[in-house]
């Protein structure tokens, strides 16, 4: 890539890079440090041509919710102190993905970032809910967004 002058690194991140979720630490820890990773790496590849982009989309219909994993100790376990919140989130779960974005959206974001005669951005969102949700995490405090969320994870 140094030796060519310009190229573009694009990693697909989530909106769960930038907003955290109550059940998917891993997940969003694994996103998060993505996202650092490729912020502080377009600082120092910049000087070569090279950019570094994330894509971080929304709920995509795919079979996120159907290949979830929960926990034994949680799952087999009604007295677990995360077995309603865990419950309910998951119910919620596969109504959320039906009616997510598609992937071509994904795709397009990214063909865009990449074919864009203007110098990329760092970050795309893909999907109306990546929209909305970083319009309302930018314009709460962090207690009136942990409620909104909670409200929302126990419907």
């Amino acid at each position: 890539m140094r030796k060519q002058g310009h190229s573009t690194i694009v990693n697909v991140s989530s909106i769960n890079g930038r907003i955290g979720f109550p059940l998917t630490c891993a997940y969003v820890s694994s996103k998060f440090a993505l996202e650092g990773l490729s912020e502080s790496m377009a600082f120092e590849i910049e000087q070569f041509g090279i950019k570094s982009i994330l894509i971080e989309p929304g709920l995509i219909k795919t079979n996120f919710g159907n290949n979830l994993k929960i926990g034994k100790s949680v799952s087999s376990n009604p007295n677990s102190p995360y077995a309603e919140i865990t419950q309910k989130r998951v119910s919620g779960f596969k109504p959320r993905f039906e009616n997510g974005s598609s992937a071509i959206e994904v795709a397009k974001v990214i063909l865009k970032a990449v074919t864009s005669e203007n110098p990329p951005k760092l970050r795309y969102l893909v999907g109306d809910d990546a929209f909305k949700l970083m319009e309302i995490r930018e314009n709460s405090s962090d207690t009136e967004f942990r409620k909104l969320v909670m409200k929302s994870v126990l419907k």
